[in-house]
């Protein structure tokens, strides 16, 4: 058996599975490589920036782009706090929420389902605006400066809705039929069957509600004015329009700068994609492996 295995951990590969791997490899070297770079620019020299331009390896290394984002770690500190906070209670909600209703309208015997449908199809195809919903958000419920306001607007969508219902109508209908045989209400129904069934598809809409979640920064500059209550994205695009005024003509013209210095502005714009991405980066490898279909083969037999 061990001169089996050595032999066949020496036998060549053939050339079509070579190129294959070749071109695997590449292909992982041209993602990473992107990555690369933002590291190597965050820690980079504004002078050097502008003189040879974006480089994997600095040829000054320096801290100063992070010195200026972390001039103040409190407030990061906050913002930190903020974003996770509402990713994780609007992802979990909004997951419920979603699953709920796409799952009232993917059962052909429910008698409401064909109005809930159109209903939300409907908000695909129209949508109030932006004043409307400043006017309902601040005016009617009173939401301006609460963690409500960065969680509300986004808990549900027309696009997950029908995304998840397009997944829940591939569940047979001889599992639910069995489960009420077997005396099983419809609240147990969906929460012991159709929900541990549905975990590639809530993986996935768990994952979108996370990036939508964390990415966001509209809601922070239409509803919140303190700054305890900002979003990360939302302070690093303060952080990064306060660093380009300072490099402008204008700043130098107040003295709020002396002539020939330069406000790391390039390099804190990398160094602010790692602060806003990094999490997120470590958190996709969670939801991958649900993300293969296919749980469903087998839960009926016969």
């Amino acid at each position: 058996m061990k001169e089996y295995a050595t032999t066949l951990a020496r036998r060549p590969l053939p050339v079509g599975k070579l190129i294959i791997h070749l071109l695997f490899i590449a292909l992982c070297a041209a993602c990473i490589f992107p990555f690369l770079v933002i590291i190597g620019t965050s820690v980079q020299s504004e002078n050097d920036i502008v003189k040879f331009g974006y480089s994997i390896i600095p040829k000054n290394f320096t801290w100063d782009a992070y010195r200026v984002i972390l001039h103040s770690p409190q407030t990061l500190f906050q913002s930190y706090f903020v974003t996770i906070t509402t990713t994780v209670v609007g992802s979990i909600v909004g997951m419920w929420v979603t699953t709920t209703y796409a799952y009232a309208i993917s059962r052909k015997d429910y008698r409401f389902r064909s109005f809930l449908a159109f209903f939300i199809f409907f908000t695909m195809l129209f949508h109030g605006g932006m004043v409307p919903s400043y006017i309902l958000m601040v005016k009617w419920l009173g939401l301006k400066n609460t963690m409500l306001a960065l969680i509300l607007p986004y808990l549900i969508s027309g696009w997950f809705v029908m995304l998840m219902k397009g997944f829940l109508q591939t569940i047979p209908e001889a599992v639910i039929e069995s489960a009420k045989i077997d005396g099983a209400g419809e609240l147990r129904i969906f929460a012991q069957i159709v929900i541990p069934i549905s975990k590639p598809a809530l993986a996935t809409l768990g994952l979108f509600f996370a990036l939508q979640y964390w990415n966001d920064w509209w809601l922070t500059l239409l509803y919140i004015e303190h700054d305890h209550l900002m979003k990360l994205q939302y302070l690093l695009i303060r952080v990064l329009k306060n660093m380009e005024y300072l490099n402008s003509a204008e700043a130098i013209q107040y003295g709020l700068v002396k002539p020939g210095m330069l406000v790391p502005s390039l390099s804190a714009r990398m160094a602010m994609c790692i602060l806003a991405a990094g999490p997120m980066l470590l958190v996709f490898p969670l939801f991958q492996k649900y993300f293969v279909q296919g749980l469903t083969v087998g839960s009926v037999k016969g």
